[in-house]
């Protein structure tokens, strides 16, 4: 019966610890992020994730026809974020590498499509613990 308690207060404080931390990551997108997507208008869809130094993630955004976007990736801490649009072909359409590690990219386009964000946190070059933070990923659009 302690072991069972034991197991259940350990699960309990990792799940008290993980909202805390999406809590963090949310006042973050709110504070810093979103403010970057004007004079776009934010289309509503919080897309974010903690990751570590040297992860990577992908999302699929739609994006349709006769709109001007704006997107926003932004990290709390984790240093120059690399990410880049790729279409269904996976030809790359725009890399932040190539411009300075912006964190915001605007861009037009004439048809819908589906198009993939990938996002790359750089790895640990240091002997210290590898460090974990919020990456979020935000579309603001306008109609042309």
């Amino acid at each position: 019966m302690k072991k069972i308690i034991s197991i259940l207060s350990v699960a309990a404080l990792c799940l008290t610890i993980n909202a805390n931390v999406q809590a963090q990551c949310k006042t973050f997108i709110k504070n810093e992020c979103k403010p970057k997507l004007s004079p776009y208008i934010y289309n509503g869809q919080m897309n974010s994730a903690i990751l570590n130094q040297g992860d990577f993630a992908e999302l699929m955004l739609t994006f349709y026809s006769n709109q001007d976007y704006r997107i926003v990736v932004c990290s709390d801490g984790l240093g120059d974020v690399t990410f880049r649009l790729l279409d269904l072909q996976g030809k790359e359409l725009f890399t932040n590498a190539d411009h300075n590690y912006t964190d915001t990219w605007d861009f037009s386009t004439n048809s819908t499509q589906l198009l993939t964000v990938e996002v790359s946190v750089p790895e640990n070059t240091t002997d210290e613990e590898p460090k974990s933070g919020c990456v979020s990923i935000l579309v603001g659009f306008k109609e042309k």
